[in-house]
């Protein structure tokens, strides 16, 4: 980590070096911002580097666009990419599709980049694979000028991240959010601890276990399901081990419980936000919001 002080003080040449890298491919980014320094708050800087973008030429911009990676692509598949490259798209597992997987997404690049001539950029960060691919689709509907702006769109998010990793200051960029739950026992008037809950991604091939854990003496676990990350925009469940914890309880608690498992179903659209999911529950009904 580096400072925005200690980068406000550096030399051009320094200044390129720490943070030339947070574009893809492009430290003349970083570059062409360094003359207007110092800056107040990381946010501003950053967004004096998406307003050089801005202000490129349709040569410069095209190029920019051209130097990005495919999404699970052949040079996905290699390696041959930068290390944040690596490293993003390694974090969803498109380094390592299986063969069918893979020629869907070899097929939407196709498609894509006949269409635009540049490959299609999203933050894979803020993305559940199923979600990926759904824009891919929406995404080939879109005139040029249209993508142009969506995946310079992207490219902010992407950059945002990569550089709230490598610097620390003022006015830091929001780029996390935070999913959390706790369980009301309805019955008895008051938090519901030992309750064991777990966390599942949903996607077209199935689902996949994000996170297991337990409710404490206030009902809530001891951190958050999700945080310090972006929440990836798709689908997931909360599921609910209630009919251990009423048995426990031993307040008349039908065998078999009317309600063992209780499954919550909800979709995340807001990477950046907080959504809290609670379980007011009882061994006859349930209910859920969206809480804050």
């Amino acid at each position: 980590m580096i400072s925005l002080a200690e980068l406000n003080a550096s030399t051009p040449d320094e200044f390129v070096a720490a943070i030339g890298d947070v574009f893809e491919n492009a430290p003349w980014i970083a570059a062409r911002v360094a003359p207007h320094r110092p800056f107040e708050t990381v946010a501003a800087m950053h967004d004096a580097m998406m307003r050089v973008i801005a202000g490129a030429t349709l040569a410069e911009s095209l190029s920019f666009l051209r130097g990005h990676p495919e999404l699970a692509g052949k040079v996905a598949r290699a390696g041959a990419m930068t290390d944040h490259s690596v490293a993003e798209q390694g974090s969803l597992g498109l380094d390592r599709l299986s063969d069918d997987a893979f020629s869907r997404f070899e097929s939407l690049n196709t498609a894509y980049r006949a269409r635009f001539g540049f490959p299609f950029i999203i933050c894979v960060r803020r993305h559940t694979r199923d979600s990926i691919l759904a824009r891919f689709a929406e995404r080939l509907r879109n005139d040029m000028e249209s993508e142009q702006e969506a995946a310079i769109g992207e490219i902010g998010f992407i950059s945002r991240l990569r550089l709230t990793a490598k610097v620390t200051g003022p006015g830091m960029p929001i780029t996390t959010g935070r999913l959390s739950t706790h369980v009301l026992d309805t019955t008895r008037g008051r938090p519901a601890p030992g309750v064991k809950l777990s966390l599942h991604e949903i996607g077209a091939d199935g689902s996949a276990e994000i996170v297991s854990t337990c409710t404490n003496q206030d009902g809530r676990t001891k951190e958050p399901l999700i945080a310090d990350q972006p929440l990836r925009i798709g689908t997931y469940e909360l599921r609910f081990h209630v009919g251990a914890y009423f048995a426990a309880m031993a307040n008349g608690a039908s065998e078999p419980p009317f309600l063992d498992m209780v499954p919550i179903r909800f979709s995340i659209a807001e990477p950046e936000a907080h959504y809290h999911v609670p379980l007011l529950v009882s061994p006859g009904s349930y209910t859920t919001y969206r809480g804050s």
